[in-house]
Formats: C-alpha cells, structure tokens, sequence
C-alpha cells in the first residue's frame, strides 16, 4: 500500500475536520429555533381546517377508467375501427389512454380532447357541436374540440369523468364507442 505524502495527509484531514463542523452547524441550526417558533410550528401542523371550508369531488379509479377504456377501443375493435380512446378525470386530467393498432396519429390528441370538452360542460360533444350554433366562441376555449366523441362519466348527474374517442370515420361512430365505455361502468 502507497503511503500519503504529508501535505496529502493534512489536506485530507482538513476535509474531513470540514465536512464534520459543517454537519455539526447544520444540526444545532436546525435545532436553534427559539422555543416559541417551535411550538407555534407545531400549532399550525395541528390545526384542523374546518369543514365548511372543504369540498369532496368523486373521481375514477385507475382500473375503473382502464375498464372503460378497454371497453371502449373492444366496441370499436368489433366494427372494425381504428381509434384512440382517451379518460379524464373531473378536471380533465389524463387517467388513461389507449390507443388501438392503426389508429391515425391525430386520435391520441383529439381523443383527449374530446374527452376533456364532454366532462367540462357535462355533455356528450355532440350536442355541444350544436351549442356552437348559438355560441361559436365557445370552440376558442384553449384544450377543448367540438366534435362528436366524447361523452361525460357521471355519477348522480354531476360529472366525474370524461371518455373521448377519435379515429372512426365519423363522430357518431366516435360517441357510440364512447357511451359503450360510459356502460361498462354501470355494469
């Protein structure tokens, strides 16, 4: 074994005395607070917000959502068509998407959102093709498409999640998948 030179030894010997102070300062820093702050940083840990000031919202699960998925892009399969299918939850955030063989690659797109525009107004996008008619601006809204194909999940009227699907030759074809994927959840 090479022995260290004596300027190697004092320089590792430094480093070491360094890392050392420094680990020592942090801990008695950390622990420096004064009496008070502590307990006042536990006091608001402990603080219970009261209910009146919370709200509960009812979402999917992952398996549930992957059921509707699966048997949204199976309705699709046994007619013979290549689409993208594409879950939301409530606040149009991407549970799952699938995207079947053959599938063109626009579908994983316009799937999501379709998807995210039937959960938004809590309607299939069909008919919301028709609201355009009276509101054409409503198409300007940022993430959202106004095409057949997708229809809102929801449970006791109020959306919780949105299917969206894209990829068959028409969005009829497209919304029949879908609501296929809004059935199997019933099931």
């Amino acid at each position: 074994m090479k022995k260290l030179s004596r300027r190697a030894r004092l320089l590792t010997g430094t480093a070491v005395a360094a890392t050392l102070a420094a680990g020592t300062f942090g801990a008695l820093s950390a622990n420096a607070a004064p009496a008070d702050q502590q307990s006042a940083t536990v006091a608001v840990a402990k603080a219970d917000v009261k209910d009146k000031d919370l709200t509960q919202s009812t979402h999917l699960t992952i398996d549930a959502a992957t059921r509707a998925a699966q048997a949204t892009l199976d309705a699709a399969e046994d007619e013979n068509q290549r689409v993208t299918v594409a879950v939301v939850d409530r606040n149009g955030n991407t549970i799952v998407t699938l995207r079947g063989d053959g599938a063109g690659p626009q579908s994983y797109e316009s799937a999501q959102k379709k998807a995210y525009t039937a959960v938004s107004w809590n309607a299939p996008t069909s008919e919301l093709v028709k609201r355009l008619e009276q509101a054409p601006n409503l198409k300007d809204i940022p993430g959202t498409l106004f095409l057949g194909g997708g229809a809102p999940v929801t449970v006791d009227g109020a959306p919780v999640a949105g299917i969206g699907v894209a990829g068959a030759p028409s969005g009829d074809l497209d919304e029949k998948f879908a609501q296929a994927g809004v059935a199997a959840l019933g099931k």
